[in-house]
This record gives C-alpha cells, sequence and structure tokens, in this order.
C-alpha cells in the first residue's frame, strides 16, 4: 500500500495550491477591476498573462532534474494546483463571448488578440527569466 500516501500527498499538493491559486485570482482580478473598471476584462487578462509568465518559469525550471520543481509534489502545487486555478480560460471565452453579444465585437477579438500574443510572450519571457533562477 505505497501508492496510497503518495496519491495523498499529490491531492494534498493540489488541493492547497488550488485554494491559494483560486484566492490569489478573486484578489488581483478584483483590484485590477476596481483600478481599470469593468467595460474590458482588464483583471482576467492580468491573471492570464502573469500566470503564462509564472509557468514558463516553472516549466524552464523543471527540465532541470536537481530543480525543485523537477519533482512531482512541488509541480502538483504550483503549477496543476496554483496555477491551474489562478489562470483561467473559462473566464476568458464567458467575457469574450459577453463583449461580442453585446455587440463590442472589437472588443472581443482584441481581448482574443491580446490575451494569446501576451500569454505567449509572457511564457516565452518566464523561461527566459528562468536563467535567474538557476
Amino acid at each position: 500500500m505505497e501508492v496510497f500516501p503518495t496519491v495523498i500527498s499529490a491531492l494534498i499538493c493540489v488541493v492547497v495550491g488550488s485554494a491559494l491559486g483560486g484566492t490569489a485570482r478573486y484578489f488581483v482580478s478584483g483590484v485590477v477591476a476596481r483600478r481599470l473598471g469593468e467595460t474590458f476584462p482588464w483583471g482576467t487578462m492580468i491573471v492570464n498573462v502573469t500566470g503564462a509568465f509564472l509557468i514558463g518559469i516553472l516549466g524552464a525550471l523543471a527540465t532541470h532534474g536537481s530543480s525543485l520543481f523537477a519533482a512531482s509534489n512541488p509541480w502538483l502545487f504550483a503549477v496543476t494546483g496554483f496555477l491551474g486555478c489562478y489562470t483561467t480560460v473559462s473566464s476568458f471565452s464567458l467575457q469574450t463571448l459577453a463583449l461580442a453579444r453585446d455587440g463590442e465585437a472589437a472588443l472581443a477579438v482584441g481581448n482574443v488578440v491580446f490575451s494569446v500574443l501576451l500569454c505567449l510572450g509572457a511564457v516565452a519571457a518566464g523561461f527566459a527569466a528562468a536563467g535567474f533562477f538557476r
């Protein structure tokens, strides 16, 4: 029954990471919405871009066997749990659809284009920045 403690440990990492990631998303998105308004989903975009940057760093670090994030539980906590709950494609999708349905086609397209470009750029920047943590 050596598998059972390993599975429980992995589940705890995911649950705790998810709780913290969801809480962080709630606060970051809320602060941004209060500062910039809610006519455009800036909060979701900032959360997704910062999450993409962080996953870039962690992904690059995980490629080195000696890294903390090459191990299973830290990865499950940080990436699967925290960043999985922090970033949100579902909110992005719903907000983009709402913009389109409200007749704001240009904002909907802008949200898609800028989110994809910024998130891809953030992952690449995270990979580059990971060099500072090696």
